[in-house]
């Protein structure tokens, strides 16, 4: 056996650590355009702005925690799969409401929400490789 085969990994892959500076930074440049605009109709947004206010400071928040977390195989596949969920309504509004609107700020929150739910894709079904690898097998071992 190889010398620390047996180690925990501990911390977050590299690759993991890079989509969730992406989403974070996404989330960032999301809910700052969301707030300036909020703040600019003196608070009377529509419900899905407020929506994705709310999804993106929550992203903001918990992805900041998850940066000095330890992380094993597996352990954060429900957390990005709640947040992948949250991030495709996200989309899913923008498209409807800001794809034709002309407006260069809509459509970043639009870019950006796109982002964020690709990687959010993204991590779900890479933890859930690393956290299943070797444990399904799809015929008898003898």
């Amino acid at each position: 056996m190889a010398h620390g085969a047996n180690r925990a990994r501990t911390g977050l892959s590299p690759l993991l650590m890079l989509t969730n500076a992406l989403i974070w930074i996404s989330a960032v440049i999301v809910m700052g355009i969301l707030s300036y605009l909020i703040s600019q109709n003196n608070g009377n947004a529509g419900s899905h702005v407020i929506y994705m206010e709310v999804i993106s400071v929550l992203t903001v928040a918990f992805f900041l925690v998850a940066f000095f977390l330890i992380s094993y195989p597996g352990h954060f596949l429900l957390f990005n799969l709640i947040f992948s969920y949250l991030w495709l309504v996200a989309v899913v509004f923008t498209a409807e409401g800001y794809s034709n609107s002309g407006n260069n700020l809509l459509l970043t929150v639009e870019a950006f929400s796109f982002i964020a739910f690709f990687l959010l894709l993204f991590n779900v079904l890479y933890d859930w490789h690393l956290g299943t690898r070797g444990r399904w097998r799809t015929s008898a071992v003898v």
